[in-house]
């Protein structure tokens, strides 16, 4: 039996992530993303409250929460700020390639230090000149001894400005495609690392985004996550479990957009009459309303399927592409609705439409989502229906009778070019609609 319900666990830490998000981050983020700064206090504050790294299993001190108590905690950290989202949840992002690899000595090293204390992680895939393109990444390893030795340059890191420790993926011959990726787990304060300066975006400006370079960077055998050939797969496990929690952010800054715009219909008056007193405000909402309930669904049973052992791949792109596409149309309609005032700076409309806009293009674009949801539909879905060309009419003399007695026995032929039935022990020379052999026929009915 399905059951929509939170546990009462899962109703407390949402709660207390909501206040967590509108005492500690609602207040502060217009000022810093128009300073262009990371609250980075505010990763401490969230580690301190038990907001973060909340994956991390029992038997190295952490709370073994699933991706659905993720999902419920960055919902209401994201609709306070999904820029703020990004980086609270960048450490697990950044821990994940860590805890899904067999490299028992690193996790147990690490982790625990992780739950202790706010050490920041960065994830790093992307590349200047590569990002959905997993397989074309170009940042080198090479072995030496049993220590590789890193050069390249990551893009797009996360965090990686005030990052403790990082997952990397690099490659050990950029021909080689997929086949040739590893993954290593780096200290981002040993020699051979340099950070850039921080990107400028057009949102998700209190989220610290920058290049990371790697200099004969020398990784031990102990801190590597997965040889070659392996790093690929491992890379793609973690986005199936992080992908949901973008929806995440999609959810809950898509769900503060539409509340601010409820309660300004409430208020604003035009024409005579307060804006929710029309049916066209009234129907915004409902929409609005719509896509955000079904957003949710669709993150929580790809959350469920990773935390049921299930492989969420497909569901984990589909709810990526939908709920970050439709997060921007809520929110546009919400700045709609404010007219000219949603497009100042006094509301805060415009910020999270510049917030949003970046998720449909991280992990993965909306493209690259459609290509593993469209894959799945065309090769591994399998459909109820039968195919085209045995589908069936039958048909009666009398059509009472048949309704009392059913249908009577009868033989017939379907033309596989344009459908044409028809009926006989034999199928016609010629089908007379498309003027095909009777070759094109197959026989559809008795069924066999």
């Amino acid at each position: 039996m399905m059951d929509f319900s939170l546990t009462k666990e899962q109703e407390a830490l949402q709660q207390e992530a909501r206040e967590f998000g509108i005492k500690e981050i609602l207040p502060v983020v217009h000022y810093f993303d128009k300073h262009d700064q990371m609250p980075v206090y505010l990763i401490r504050k969230a580690h301190a409250a038990g907001l973060s790294n909340l994956t991390i299993e029992e038997k190295y001190g952490g709370k073994g929460f699933g991706l659905m108590e993720s999902a419920i905690v960055v919902e209401e950290i994201a609709a306070a700020s999904p820029a703020m989202g990004t980086s609270i949840f960048g450490n697990t992002l950044g821990m994940e390639p860590l805890m899904m690899s067999d490299n028992e000595g690193a996790k147990d090293h690490y982790l625990p230090i992780f739950v202790k204390e706010p050490k920041i992680c960065s994830f790093a895939t992307s590349e200047p000149m590569m990002g959905s393109d997993v397989a074309g990444i170009r940042c080198k390893a090479t072995k030496d001894g049993e220590d590789y030795i890193l050069d390249g340059t990551k893009y797009w890191v996360t965090n990686g400005g005030y990052a403790d420790y990082a997952s990397i993926f690099a490659t050990v011959d950029p021909k080689m495609r997929h086949k040739g990726i590893c993954a290593f787990f780096v200290d981002m304060h040993q020699d051979g690392v340099i950070t850039g300066e921080p990107i400028p975006k057009m949102g998700h400006k209190v989220s610290n985004t920058v290049a990371v370079k790697f200099d004969s960077y020398r990784v031990p055998a102990d801190h590597v996550l997965a040889e070659p050939g392996k790093g690929f797969i491992l890379g793609m496990r973690t986005f199936s479990r992080t992908r949901p929690i973008i929806a995440s952010f999609a959810t809950g800054a898509a769900r503060s957009a539409m509340e601010f715009a409820i309660d300004y219909a409430k208020k604003r008056r035009a024409f005579g009459k307060k804006l929710e007193e029309f049916q066209n405000t009234q129907f915004r909402i409902a929409e609005m309303y719509q896509k955000i309930e079904t957003m949710r669904l669709l993150m929580y049973k790809a959350a469920w399927e990773a935390d049921s052992g299930m492989d969420p791949t497909v569901s984990a792109s589909l709810t990526k592409f939908y709920s970050t596409e439709k997060a921007q149309e809520v929110v546009m309609s919400a700045l709609q609705l404010f007219g000219g005032f949603g497009y100042t700076d006094m509301f805060p409309i415009e910020q999270i439409l510049r917030d949003i806009r970046v998720l449909t293009i991280y992990e993965g674009t909306s493209e690259v989502q459609r290509i593993v949801v469209g894959r799945h539909a065309m090769n591994a879905y399998k459909p109820a229906m039968p195919p085209l060309d045995e589908l069936v009419n039958l048909r009666a003399d009398d059509p009472k009778k048949a309704a009392e007695e059913g249908m009577p026995e009868q033989k017939v032929w379907r033309c596989r070019i344009c459908g044409h039935m028809h009926y006989g022990d034999e199928p016609p020379d010629e089908c007379p609609v498309c003027r095909f052999p009777s070759s094109a026929f197959k026989n559809v009915w008795p069924k066999e």
